[in-house]
């Protein structure tokens, strides 16, 4: 286990099963022992993690084998989530935040571990595979490839497949977890009306707890807000 100082903040930075886990802690730690749970690229676009941090929570972190979503990085995070309980006192359930792939992530495994998840903040999430990396509609396919090295499942088999983020989003619903959803209206990347919208949608259609904040003339990037007060509201409103 090493300490070190990330934004300002103590941060222990030690071996999970072998995978690279961060914990990162508040200068006053806030009595329920709150947490965010960043699913992908920990160090990207940080501004609201920093915010959350200046009120109490703290932030964890542990890499992936691939930012496609393989299942043992789902159920590594579950024990992971087991281990901060338990040994650190943070509460069972966290908040994932989800950007980009991170959102694949983030999507799945609330769906198969919803006991470990209180709300989720996705950010131009990949619920789509089909959409990117396959670029069947307005995206690129330019990550296909590394998505097939990572899978090891080709074009083919992605068009059968049904393990996608949308194909989740109904346990999300079963179990009430409350999303918020923000998204860049220009982003060619992660287009949103064939990935966060779709989500949108079924949760409004089935009286479902989601806001969505749309930035106009914004791509992929950046994440976040220039004012992240909404997605901070969200997060402590429906936090345990």
């Amino acid at each position: 286990m090493t300490e070190t100082v990330w934004n300002g903040y103590r941060c222990i930075e030690f071996l999970f099963e072998g995978k690279e886990a961060i914990l990162v802690f508040p200068k006053n730690e806030n009595k329920n022992k709150n947490w965010l749970l960043k699913t992908e690229y920990f160090n990207a676009f940080p501004e609201f993690e920093i915010e959350m941090l200046n009120r109490g929570w703290h932030v964890a972190y542990i890499k992936n084998i691939s930012r496609w979503c393989l299942e043992e990085d789902l159920d590594i995070k579950k024990r992971f989530a087991d281990f901060l309980s338990s040994e650190y006192g943070l509460y069972k359930k966290c908040v994932p935040v989800g950007m980009s792939c991170g959102g694949l992530v983030a999507v799945k495994f609330a769906a198969k571990y919803p006991e470990c998840v209180s709300a989720l903040y996705l950010d131009a999430p990949v619920m789509n595979l089909l959409s990117c990396p396959a670029g069947l509609g307005r995206a690129s396919d330019e990550m296909l490839p590394e998505f097939i090295e990572a899978t090891g499942m080709e074009l083919s088999q992605l068009i059968c497949y049904r393990e996608h983020p949308i194909d989740k989003m109904h346990l999300l619903l079963e179990n009430k977890l409350p999303v918020i959803l923000v998204y860049g209206a220009s982003d060619d990347t992660v287009p949103y009306e064939e990935n966060g919208a779709v989500l949108e949608k079924y949760y409004k259609e089935n009286s479902g707890t989601i806001v969505t904040i749309g930035k106009d003339n914004c791509g992929h990037h950046p994440h976040g807000l220039s004012d992240n007060t909404p997605i901070i509201e969200f997060v402590e409103k429906f936090s345990v």
